[in-house]
C-alpha cells in the first residue's frame, strides 16, 4: 500500500528559507504548510491536522519555544523540530525541557534535515500517524510491519524487529535510492562503521527472504545507498 502523506508545520519568518524548505520537504514526499510567525503557526496548528512540526527559534509575535509549549499543551505526542541560528546550550536545555525532539541549527543541509525527521518518525512509531504505511506489497509478497510478518502466497516468516524497520524504510521509498546513512540512524540511531557492517548482513538477509520473487531486487549503490525494486509495482 501506498503512505499517505505525512503533514508537517513549518513556522519560519524567512520567507525564502520557507519555501525552499517547502519544496524541498514536498519532493521528498510530505505534505507541507508554511506559516510566518507563531500565532498563525499555532492557529494553524489548531485548525490542521498535523503530524509532525518544523519551529523556528526567533518568531514574531509568538516565539518557537513559546509555539513548542503551546502546541505540546494541545498534543503531547506529535514530533517537533527546532530550527535556531543559535547553537546556546541553555536554549537547547530550555526546548528539551518543553519536550522538543530534537534541534538543527542554521545553516543546516536539507538532507539532514530529511534524515532527522525520517529517524524521530521512526522513533516515535509512523504507524500510529499513517494507517496505510503499515501493510506493504511487494512483488508477489505481503509485509505487515506490525506483526514482522512476510507473506508470500501461504508461506510466512517472521522477521526480526531490525529486519522489520530496514525493510519498511526501504519500502516508504520503493524504487528510490536510499541512502544508507538515514537507514542507519533511522534504526540504529548512529552512523558508525561497525552499524554499516551489521546494515550490510540485514541487507544480505533481506534479500534471501524475497528471493522467491524474481521481479523484486535490492541493490546496494557503493558509497551512496539502498534501492529496493520491484518490477511489478
Amino acid at each position: 500500500m501506498e503512505k499517505n502523506f505525512i503533514k508537517i508545520l513549518l513556522v519560519e519568518d524567512d520567507i525564502n528559507l520557507g519555501f525552499l524548505l517547502i519544496e524541498f520537504l514536498e519532493s521528498n514526499g510530505f505534505d507541507v504548510k508554511l506559516y510566518r510567525d507563531g500565532e498563525s503557526g499555532f492557529k494553524g496548528f489548531q485548525k490542521g491536522q498535523f503530524d509532525f512540526c518544523i519551529l523556528d527559534v526567533m518568531l514574531p509575535n509568538i516565539d518557537g519555544f513559546t509555539l513548542a509549549k503551546k502546541i505540546r499543551t494541545e498534543n503531547k505526542k506529535i514530533p517537533i523540530i527546532m530550527l535556531t541560528a543559535r547553537s546556546l546550550q541553555e536554549d537547547k536545555i530550555k526546548g528539551f525541557n518543553i519536550g522538543i525532539d530534537d534541534y538543527i541549527t542554521k545553516p543546516f543541509d536539507e538532507e539532514e534535515l530529511i534524515c532527522r525527521i525520517k529517524a524521530i518518525l521512526m522513533r516515535v512509531g509512523i504507524d500510529e500517524n499513517i494507517k496505510d504505511a503499515i501493510l506493504f506489497k511487494i512483488g508477489k509478497y505481503q509485509f505487515d510491519y506490525k506483526n514482522q510478518m512476510l507473506s508470500f502466497y501461504d508461506s510466512k516468516k517472521r522477521l526480526t524487529a531490525k529486519e522489520s524497520e530496514i525493510l519498511r524504510f526501504l519500502c516508504l521509498s520503493k524504487n528510490k535510492i536510499v541512502k544508507r546513512n538515514d537507514i542507519m540512524i533511522s534504526v540504529w540511531g548512529n552512523d558508525d562503521y561497525f552499524i554499516g557492517r551489521s546494515l550490510d548482513v540485514f541487507i544480505s538477509k533481506l534479500r534471501k527472504h524475497l528471493d522467491k520473487d524474481p521481479n523484486i531486487k535490492i541493490e546496494s549503490i557503493p558509497r551512496v545507498g539502498v534501492v529496493l525494486s520491484d518490477k511489478v509495482n
